[in-house]
């Protein structure tokens, strides 16, 4: 229980140290702060275990090797496996726990730490707003600060694209400003001083366009939170890791039962710009088509039309390039959501799964190392955690970047740590001289 303890606090503090800055000074209350501890520890739980796991079996294993226990137990004729079977089951045992509570609790944990993020996000806007950094999180804007405050209300070198999905972005510069939320928390305001608007008018495809430039002194700039506003009573923000195993199955069922949607909507989209498969016959589709004496383009078409046909080709090409495009973007889309769903489902067993690796490395560890106390098994713990964590996370990336297959990402730091942890059992139970250093010594010598 203490190495768990100790486990979930280290695992905290590392995510309060990535937000320390955002957090302190921000008139956040002491209730805020412990439901925000409480459900950063509980979404910690599922990593802390495996830890836990690794510390507390190389500190028993050295203890008892220590105090010469694991000698007198060799000398009754009782096997290093036989003695670690009862702790063995126990990890299992400790495997499922960490399994339901990634399936049934964490899930639930993730939802209110996202949804309570947001609402700290929606009553103290700074705390996402980041200094030189483009903002794209309310739509239909993107917000640059090249300053902030101490206050955080009082900001500088403002710029404000407004998209327009038209012609150019209209945009809004200031030199300083003064950001808060209104009371109802349903609007960011912004006023702004010493500053220019610029703003294009008309229609896309002409060059007939109005563009007006604005200075002004003060200007006030409002913001609809709405599309990022949280309803305390109601979750309504999605992520694969707010679901559990059975729901990201079906989840990733959906998405692959898509691209049969996907097919009938690429034949939607492209078959109208493509008139010539309107008059397809299919009993002449595959017949030899004598070839045409006339090659050339000019010989064919009159000279008043080719204009105009040459224009109308190139918008029919136009909007298919540009359906095409739209079409890879929902299928890649798609493509990473199913990718992400199912790293999610396997992160549900790959972490319960490291509490049964990582005691294979962490009993026969600390057999070898004959150590007990928190010097040598905690400093072994942190090496083995850290080369567990490292090639979990990337696994992971890899998995995500789509160069690897989920099965390999996932599964990349159980595949490697087995090996490890059989051959430190195998040393175990031979009462290998791995890790003494008089054994080295003698060797040179």
């Amino acid at each position: 229980m203490a190495a768990l303890t100790i486990s979930i606090f280290v695992l905290t503090m590392q995510f309060f140290w990535l937000y320390i800055d955002d957090l302190v000074g921000k008139g956040l209350d002491t209730f805020i702060i412990l439901k925000l501890v409480g459900l950063v520890s509980i979404s910690m739980l599922t990593t802390a275990i495996p830890l836990a796991l690794l510390f507390s079996s190389i500190m028993t294993f050295g203890n008892l090797g220590e105090s010469f226990e694991l000698v007198a137990i060799k000398s009754a004729g009782i096997p290093l496996v036989r003695f670690m079977r009862p702790l063995f089951i126990f990890a299992i045992f400790l495997a499922g726990i960490a399994f339901l509570l990634a399936n049934n609790i964490i899930p639930v944990s993730q939802m209110r730490l996202t949804t309570l993020k947001y609402e700290i996000i929606v009553s103290k806007p700074a705390i996402d707003l980041k200094e030189g950094v483009f903002y794209d999180k309310i739509d239909g804007y993107v917000i640059k600060l090249g300053k902030k405050e101490a206050n955080d209300s009082v900001i500088n070198d403002i710029v404000i694209f407004e998209k327009r999905f038209g012609l150019q972005d209209n945009m809004i510069m200031a030199k300083s400003g003064v950001m808060r939320v209104t009371p109802d928390k349903k609007f960011l305001e912004f006023i702004l001083y010493n500053g220019w608007r610029y703003q294009e008018k008309g229609y896309r495809a002409t060059t007939n366009t109005e563009f007006t430039r604005l200075n002004f002194k003060e200007y006030k700039k409002v913001f609809d939170l709405k599309s990022f506003q949280m309803n305390k009573t109601v979750d309504v923000i999605y992520d694969p890791k707010m679901l559990s195993v059975r729901q990201l199955g079906k989840a990733i069922d959906s998405i692959q039962s898509m691209d049969s949607f996907f097919i009938k909507k690429a034949s939607i989209e492209i078959y109208p710009y493509l008139k010539f498969m309107l008059y397809k016959d299919s009993a002449k589709l595959f017949k030899e088509i004598p070839s045409s004496p006339i090659k050339n383009f000019d010989a064919i078409i009159p000279k008043d039309e080719r204009y105009n046909i040459v224009e109308s080709v190139g918008y029919q090409f136009s909007s298919l390039q540009n359906n095409l495009a739209s079409l890879v973007t929902i299928y890649k889309d798609q493509q990473h959501a199913e990718t992400m769903h199912a790293i999610e489902w396997h992160r549900k067993f790959t972490l319960s799964f490291a509490c049964i690796v990582l005691f294979l490395i962490g009993a026969p560890l600390g057999a070898i190392i004959r150590k007990g106390g928190l010097g040598a098994p905690m400093v072994s713990a942190i090496a083995f955690f850290v080369v567990f964590f490292l090639l979990n996370n990337f696994g992971e990336k890899l998995a995500k970047s789509e160069q690897w297959s989920v099965y390999a990402g996932m599964w990349l730091s159980s595949l490697f740590l087995i090996p490890v942890g059989l051959f430190l059992t195998y040393k175990a139970m031979r009462d290998s001289q791995l890790f003494n250093q008089e054994f080295y010594y003698r060797f040179l010598q």
